[in-house]
């Protein structure tokens, strides 16, 4: 197996996980309840946690003095090749919801599939947060169908997200070159989570735009405006006081 494509590939999954958790931990202290702003800061924590694993096996393979710090602080921001989808500004909990539920299913069965790949390393990573990420698609999924068949207002608010991040999910199928070397089954995957978002939507009295140009190149380091300044916070006090430890 091409040791170069499993490294990125390792980031890429890293990055992904890395990048929304920084996004979701803007609600902190900030959430419409108490009971989801700490639902969604310990979803971060997951994503968190999902990331310093892939960080670390990612930095072995890099080798050198590569740390899962150096690599999550010490990037320039086109060597990340997260997805354009998670990088996209909060709004407001309705566009916070349908990001974290349209990743989140992608993330459910892909891990599913990864949990029998061949590299044992990324198939314990997977296999380990399955669990996790089951319970984030089945609470992102709630809030989708809650939203949608609420009030005018919630509904109105879902249908904007929708049409504001539709256009950045189909990245999340298109191969990139690591991908492909290493067969990764995106389109199965793409199959399975179109059936799933097409049932909650359906519950939640919504429907996925017919035709809608997919943007992409957030898997080969080419990104919205967005990500920079996430990478401004996020790096600073890497950058601002160089091998700070806590």
């Amino acid at each position: 197996m091409n040791d170069s494509a499993i490294f990125q590939y390792s980031l890429h999954l890293a990055d992904n996980v890395l990048i929304l958790a920084q996004r979701n931990a803007e609600w902190c202290g900030h959430g419409p309840v108490l009971e989801q702003d700490i639902a969604i800061t310990n979803i971060s924590l997951d994503l968190i946690g999902q990331g310093r694993s892939l960080f670390q096996y990612a930095a072995s393979l890099k080798g050198g003095d590569a740390t899962e710090d150096s690599l999550a602080y010490l990037r320039p921001e086109r060597e990340y090749l997260n997805c354009l989808l998670v990088e996209q500004p909060n709004g407001d909990w309705a566009q916070t919801i349908l990001r974290q539920y349209l990743f989140s299913t992608y993330q459910y069965y892909l891990y599913k599939k990864l949990g029998s790949f061949d590299n044992e390393n990324l198939a314990a990573i997977a296999d380990k947060a399955l669990r996790e990420v089951t319970y984030h698609v089945r609470w992102s999924g709630e809030w989708v169908i809650r939203l949608g068949d609420g009030t005018d207002e919630s509904k109105k608010r879902l249908v904007r997200a929708l049409e504001e991040l539709w256009r950045y999910s189909g990245e999340m199928f298109m191969p990139a070159a690591y991908e492909t070397e290493l067969n990764i089954p995106l389109s199965e995957i793409q199959t399975e989570w179109q059936t799933h978002v097409n049932g909650v939507f359906e519950e939640a009295g919504i429907a996925a735009p017919s035709q809608t140009f997919m943007q992409s190149g957030g898997k080969t380091g080419r990104h919205t405006e967005h990500l920079g300044y996430i990478l401004t916070e996020l790096q600073y006090l890497q950058r601002a006081y160089p091998g700070a430890t806590w």
